[in-house]
């Protein structure tokens, strides 16, 4: 099979709108958690969000363009053309690719749930003034694969077109898609985006009702809190993150840089229970990643960091440190581990995309970031969980993590490309 690198990096969430700005942030401890100003949550019990500040569409669309594309696909262009920009297949006077390669590029896309607030608000249209009040561009501005459509009409990107919408391991199935594909022939090259946007009174008051978020409102900094035992819940996010993928040869062959290279990853369901997770899931997703990775390097695999899913829920946080002891036959076996969704909350379908970044740019810069709000740490997370101060480290291999509800897991490693 043909060896894959990752080439590209983009994304855009509540602490940066670019990656350098983000990671530098999330290395810092910095939290983009605060009160939701996307609509008015006065009246519901879950108050605060990582909400995306500043971004104005129209720095990535025609203004005209705007109003058919949901939150989630403008914030997935954010970050899809920073990406392609960095693996240099764009620039900003040519946003096409060159037409020799665009037939062999791929575009996989990924959300949890896509444009929700574009379905709320024609709903409650349809309900109050009814049906021929929707707007025209319902539809394809809500649908979770038209963020993968108008990114590959931007760029020109011909090749396979697909989209994963399983919940928040979305974009981290969408990243392992990828590498099947370029493996199998299918593509030389994929770019992988995965947003979301879900902060709106459906979004909350939805996730409120299951009493998975958070309900501290008058702390909203320190309301995500993963592996802490006072946590409540997970805080939503919204953002998008975009990984550039190709192969290595190409690489190779045009000079490009290499942030790393992809050699392990991992799936599974639970077959469980469609919101509580059960450890045996996340375990075998992480079991089949070590075999493909041992099966790529000839030998075995260390893991010197993981970019857990950790989203400060009391059953999960429990249930993937139970899986990792477990993995590693021990806590004192273990690598650091982190989540850092106490900065930027829980971004659902983006999360996989967003955390793999933070975990290669770990990989390249030499630092794992903290997890941030750890005031008393829950004696069932018994691992090193770099508490609230970033750690420098010499790092050759990372994994990142991430779960999803109906119990679907996914699990990938990155290791340092060295000639």
């Amino acid at each position: 099979m043909r060896r894959v690198v990752i080439t590209g990096l983009g994304t855009i969430n509540s602490v940066g709108h670019n990656v350098e700005e983000s990671f530098k942030a999330v290395v810092a401890g910095e939290c983009g958690i605060d009160k939701i100003t996307l609509f008015d949550a006065s009246e519901y019990p879950v108050q605060i969000a990582g909400e995306v500040k500043d971004f104005d569409p129209a720095t990535v669309m025609d203004k005209k363009e705007v109003k058919k594309a949901d939150r989630f696909i403008q914030l997935g262009i954010k970050a899809a053309n920073e990406a392609m920009k960095d693996a240099g297949y764009i620039s900003d006077e040519n946003k096409k690719v060159d037409d020799s390669i665009s037939e062999r590029f791929g575009l996989i896309s990924a959300s949890g749930i896509g444009g929700l607030s574009t379905i709320e608000k024609n709903s409650v249209v349809c309900e109050n003034r009814g049906p021929k009040r929707i707007s025209p561009f319902f539809i394809p501005s809500s649908l979770v694969n038209m963020l993968g459509g108008f990114i590959s009409i931007e760029h020109g990107l011909k090749g396979p077109g697909l989209s994963h919408v399983t919940a928040c391991a979305a974009s981290t199935h969408a990243l392992n898609d990828a590498v099947k594909t370029i493996m199998t022939h299918g593509a030389d090259r994929v770019l992988v985006v995965g947003a979301e946007s879900a902060i709106c009174g459906a979004g909350v008051g939805g996730f409120a009702a299951m009493k998975a978020l958070s309900t501290r409102n008058d702390d909203p900094k320190t309301a995500s809190r993963p592996f802490d035992k006072d946590r409540d819940g997970f805080v939503m996010g919204e953002g998008a993150g975009a990984l550039v993928l190709e192969t290595l040869e190409n690489a190779l062959a045009r000079g490009a840089k290499i942030y790393c290279e992809v050699i392990g990853f991992g799936e599974s369901a639970d077959a469980n229970h469609i919101t509580s997770p059960v450890m045996d899931g996340p375990l075998r997703a992480m079991k089949a990643a070590f075999s493909m990775a041992k099966s790529v390097l000839g030998e075995d695999v260390k893991i010197d960091y993981i970019n857990t899913h950790g989203t400060s829920t009391p059953v999960g946080d429990v249930n993937e440190s139970k899986a990792i002891v477990e993995l590693f036959g021990g806590a004192q076996n273990c690598p650091p581990v982190t989540s850092t969704k106490g900065q930027i909350g829980h971004c659902l379908g983006a999360a996989g995309a967003i955390e793999a970044i933070f975990a290669i740019k770990s990989l390249n810069e030499g630092v794992i970031p903290p997890t941030i709000n750890i005031q008393n740490q829950d004696e069932e997370c018994p691992l090193d969980y770099v508490p609230n101060t970033a750690r420098e480290a010499q790092l050759e291999t990372v994994m990142s993590n991430n779960f999803g509800f109906g119990g679907t897991n996914a699990s990938v490693i990155f290791k340092k490309y060295k000639a």
